[in-house]
């Protein structure tokens, strides 16, 4: 099983809180450091820094080594496909070998646009056009010199795109309703589930693996992993005091906020060592082939640290 840790710096976390807790990911023996893709400050107060997420892998790229950096996932609605794919190939060039993720969505909050002046269209045209920069990405990568491509909302013509390293890891991300199972069969290296409990995870691989058929696609060619959220502790009284903190992450009113965390027990990897290695053992035997942590206590390098231990 291959491990990755996800963060949230748009919880407020400076470059340096972003370094650091990619050091700390690498210590802990993870693979890969995914941050969000976002630019408004949630959940907890708002207001607070909410940093460019590819600007902050571009300095991650040349401030670390050893471990690879990617987003989970970056908006089409922030992200037009020529530029995403331009960026993308700059950060890979900076980061001198080191793997280099590009996770691909449609967006979804629709606040963070507004604030921004950044248009935020209905649902299917989000997705008409995350597909269309899919179908750039990989053109651009894998097609000729010369390539082109007429999409519904993007039209490419005569491409010839330098540099052109070896192309990222492609990551569509969903919970397994048909076309977002569609996209990650025709497009993408790996289809990430999120919010998912194990039970749901077998479904959805299953659909996966008939998306790919449908496409001619051999299925184990489709990378599969699980975002799960992670709130753990070496013991009991460790558990409690940092759940007394999330729950204040999550909002002043505590009987809601604690209301919201019993909700995805069921999908969290959550307690003392012995009740989240339970847990993570449930995810492996669905037959993933990575699952990554998501970490809602900003600047909590112990925490991280314990997820270390969990994976050793």
């Amino acid at each position: 099983m291959r491990y990755a840790l996800m963060t949230e710096p748009q919880q407020g976390y400076s470059y340096q809180d972003i370094l650091d807790a990619a050091n700390a990911a690498k210590a802990a023996g993870f693979e890969t450091y995914f941050r969000s893709d976002h630019y408004s400050s949630f959940p907890g107060e708002s207001g607070q820094p909410a940093t460019d997420c590819w600007t902050t892998l571009a300095g991650l790229a040349r401030d670390t080594t050893g471990i690879g950096l990617g987003s989970m996932v970056s908006p089409v609605t922030f992200r037009h496909p020529g530029s995403y794919a331009k960026v993308v190939a700059t950060v890979i060039e900076m980061a001198e070998g080191a793997t280099i993720e590009m996770g691909v969505g449609a967006g979804w909050n629709d606040a963070e646009h507004a604030a921004l002046g950044l248009p935020y269209p209905d649902t299917v045209e989000r997705v008409d056009r995350m597909e269309d920069q899919l179908a750039i990405i990989r053109g651009l990568w894998d097609g000729p010199d010369g390539w082109s491509y007429k999409g519904r909302y993007y039209t490419v013509e005569d491409a010839i795109f330098r540099p052109r390293g070896p192309r990222p890891n492609v990551i569509v991300g969903g919970v397994g309703k048909p076309r977002s199972c569609r996209l990650g069969a025709q497009y993408a290296d790996e289809y990430n589930i999120s919010s998912s409990t194990p039970a749901e995870v077998v479904e959805i691989k299953g659909r996966l693996e008939a998306a790919c058929k449908k496409v001619g696609r051999d299925p184990a060619t489709l990378t599969v992993s699980v975002m799960a959220g992670i709130l753990v502790g070496r013991d009991e009284a460790d558990v409690a005091q940092r759940t007394q903190r999330q729950v204040a992450i999550f909002g002043d009113d505590t009987a809601a906020a604690e209301q919201w965390l019993d909700a995805r027990r069921d999908r969290w990897i959550l307690g003392t060592p012995e009740a989240a290695r339970a847990r993570i053992a449930e995810y492996v035997d669905t037959g993933i082939d990575r699952l990554l942590f998501q970490d809602f206590l900003p600047r909590d390098l112990d925490h991280i640290a314990i997820m270390g231990e969990l994976i050793g």
